[in-house]
């Protein structure tokens, strides 16, 4: 049995975590510890706040508990308008406080590509275009070439969470690129675990979903390999790369 561990800011999608569990249907738990979201906004002073370093060290308790074997802070946002540098930062310190190798979901995208074998993507985000060209600005970084870029202007985690299948479809239509390899779709709080399968088959290439490539780097720390087709392109590929 091997447990991973997830660090969820506020209530949104985390319902995803025990969907993605049961798709994986192996012995693979996903123990979720919610951390205080404090103010509900795509914002980046908020989003800095979100992410500081004690918000996420008050939530490794109870996921050691639940004996984790790796943690992974599971937002995109919280975690890349910290920049790439800062961003490493983050998840040294979150190492350090849970005694755990530990990542986020930014750095998830970025090995999820690497992965893949991808280097041309397309942006679809939840966000405000200013808080998706941080993520752009975090992926050039990794190495990837990031060919387009589409916000939508959300505010709030709580709307993005009552998105379904015909919003999350509509986004990555409106967000892909004809010249990209992949197209990812950032948020945490954005309900994507059962259409991933699906939105490949609709756009014709692999898509990248915030909780799919947290759940999958959390696998990549504790160097397990699964088969699951229906989490898409990046669950069939083996086997996982080094950090």
């Amino acid at each position: 049995m091997t447990a991973l561990g997830f660090l969820y800011p506020g209530h949104s999608a985390e319902d995803d975590y025990p969907r993605i569990e049961m798709l994986i249907d192996s012995d693979v738990r996903l123990p979720v510890v919610h951390t205080d979201i404090g103010e509900d906004a795509h914002r980046v002073d908020a989003l800095l706040r979100m992410g500081a370093p004690e918000r996420l060290a008050a939530g490794v308790e109870e996921l050691r508990l639940a004996g984790a074997e790796a943690v992974v802070w599971a937002c995109t946002s919280a975690s890349f308008v910290f920049g790439w540098e800062g961003a490493h930062e983050q998840v040294r310190a979150l190492a350090r406080a849970a005694g755990l190798p530990a990542s986020s979901t930014s750095f998830a995208f970025a090995y999820a590509l690497r992965e893949l074998g991808v280097r041309r993507v397309a942006v679809a985000a939840t966000y405000p275009e200013d808080v998706a060209a941080y993520f752009a600005e975090f992926l050039t970084a990794s190495g990837a070439e990031v060919l387009s870029v589409r916000g939508s202007g959300i505010i709030t985690a709580a709307e993005v969470g009552t998105w379904g299948w015909d919003e999350v479809l509509a986004m990555a239509r409106a967000g892909d690129h004809p010249e990209a390899e992949a197209i990812l779709l950032p948020d945490t709080a954005l309900h994507t675990a059962s259409y991933v399968s699906a939105l490949e088959r609709e756009l014709g290439k692999p898509v990248l979903t915030a909780n799919q490539v947290t759940v999958w780097e959390g696998l990549r720390l504790a160097d397990r390999r699964v088969n699951a087709p229906l989490l898409g392109a990046l669950f069939q590929k083996a086997p996982l790369i080094q950090a």
